[in-house]
């Protein structure tokens, strides 16, 4: 179901709106109809980010030219952008993609959700390819599955990894959508043949799994697991971010490991390419700390281009805006913090002065007394909260580009919910519940107003707008709980 305060009717079709921009398709007055209020502080700003986000989010966002004479009112209605479309007052003759954003940014993917599959198992990993014509589930153990979406959610490949240990921590799917790659807490990462005719992949069974060593030359420690992976833009190279405090990047075409540093002085916990250069790697771990490493001018062995503090507690996962300027990340404290890299300092010589609690995030709640600090030298650009990082690492988005223009950044949360926030004001602009144990991952199509999430009790569901014929998915209350473990 979708949370909202009340069960206000907000049209005779039962469409779900943003919060933020709900306004009648039926009536073009001037008037925008609003949702009810929310103790939860709905459609209340909770901070100011600096102009330049917000500019560079309303270009992609908001309706760039005129399209009707008169007054101009935002957010334009659908009706009188088609009417200024048919009219040309733009002068374009059509929408621009800026247009398409203001449009489709304010239908949210809320109905729902439909059940895609449900299984036994916890489900740790989840993603849409880059066209969303497949998706990529992978759960405790040592099972991942790939979904034909355009096909009906079918299931494409069923792969099941062998001699593993734990699990299977991160998965990734090559731009090409011909590869996998899949990690546990082993520095051996598998690649698959996801274009393969063969449903059922055993490991060197029905298939081979090539195992890729990142174990690099000068290493001497003991054998350590990978929590993170990425293929690069142009498919060439993997970074990966691992327990031994380090980022690893494998040369697929040479098929060798080309650089390990070691970055942090605790585990690295995500790490991803700033953008389609390859050359920028943002990392976080957890010693609080997100660093930029920047390939093109290493100073020195192991030394980042840059650091940027501001979180409290260990780091989850970052997610790149993609313009090798901005990303987010999702932090232990309970937060979402938006980052500008041009904030970045070249040391961490800021005293955080004495913690007077102890704290373990894999199985004690938050202190209530750690809510309200403040990190002494937060370089930050902007902070979210209202959902919840424990138990795992939990992670967070920006919106899709093509269809939001990054209006939102969604995260799933402990309180088995997701959540989803307005980037310049930081809302809450909607929040999903279904789930009955903490949702881990979650993703929104690339194209269309789909997002689908994943959780501990073995649910994948989708949540869309406006929904298909199906009824939505019931919770099963017969089903057994399992208890919270990392």
């Amino acid at each position: 179901m979708f949370v909202t305060a009340s069960e206000f009717a907000i049209d005779e079709m039962g469409y779900a709106m943003s919060r933020l921009d709900i306004e009648s398709d039926l009536f073009d007055g001037g008037n925008a109809i609003n949702e009810a209020g929310s103790s939860n502080g709905f459609n209340r700003p909770l901070h100011k980010v600096d102009d330049e986000i917000v500019q560079l989010t309303n270009l992609r966002s908001g309706p760039p030219g005129r399209l009707m004479p008169g007054k101009q009112q935002l957010p334009v209605s659908p009706v009188r952008m088609l009417a200024g479309r048919e009219g040309n007052y733009s002068g374009r003759g059509r929408f621009s993609s800026a247009d398409r954003c203001h449009v489709l940014s304010r239908y949210l993917p809320v109905n729902g959700p439909w059940l895609v599959d449900q299984t036994t198992s916890r489900a740790y990993v989840s993603q849409f390819s880059a066209d969303g014509s497949l998706f990529v589930a992978g759960f405790q153990g040592s099972n991942i599955r790939i979904y034909d979406v355009d096909g009906g959610w079918k299931v494409k490949k069923n792969i099941v990894a062998k001699s593993l240990r734990w699990t299977v921590t991160d998965t990734s799917l090559s731009p090409d959508q011909r590869y996998l790659v899949y990690t546990s807490m082993s520095p051996i990462v598998h690649i698959v043949n996801v274009g393969s005719a063969t449903t059922e992949s055993l490991a060197n069974v029905t298939e081979i799994h090539e195992g890729l060593d990142f174990i690099s030359p000068d290493y001497r420690g003991y054998s350590f697991g990978i929590f993170s992976v990425k293929f690069s833009t142009d498919g060439r190279e993997l970074v990966a971010g691992s327990s031994d405090d380090s980022i690893y990047v494998y040369d697929l075409e040479a098929n060798k490991l080309s650089l390990r540093i070691v970055a942090h002085t605790a585990d690295v916990n995500t790490v991803t390419f700033a953008d389609e250069s390859g050359n920028l790697i943002y990392s976080g771990s957890d010693d609080n700390l997100c660093k930029v490493w920047d390939r093109r001018c290493f100073v020195a062995k192991d030394k980042p281009a840059g650091v940027l503090m501001g979180h409290l507690e260990g780091i989850t996962f970052l997610d790149s805006r993609g313009d090798g300027r901005y990303f987010i990340s999702n932090g232990k404290d309970q937060t979402i913090k938006l980052w500008d890299i041009r904030k970045m300092s070249s040391n961490t010589s800021c005293n955080l002065g004495f913690r007077s609690y102890e704290w373990d995030y894999r199985w004690m709640d938050y202190p209530p007394q750690a809510r309200d600090l403040k990190h002494p030298c937060d370089q930050s650009v902007a902070t979210y909260k209202g959902h919840s990082v424990l138990r795992t690492l939990i992670r967070c988005y920006f919106s899709p580009e093509y269809s939001t223009g990054q209006k939102y950044i969604y995260t799933g949360s402990h309180d088995s919910r997701v959540y989803i926030y307005d980037v310049v004001t930081g809302a809450q602009v909607a929040v999903l519940k279904h789930h009955t144990s903490p949702v881990r991952d979650c993703s929104w199509h690339p194209n269309y107003p789909m997002l689908v999430s994943s959780s501990w009790d073995g649910d994948i569901v989708k949540w869309e707008f406006p929904g298909d014929e199906e009824g939505p998915a019931s919770t099963n209350k017969n089903r057994v709980r399992r208890q919270y473990y990392h």
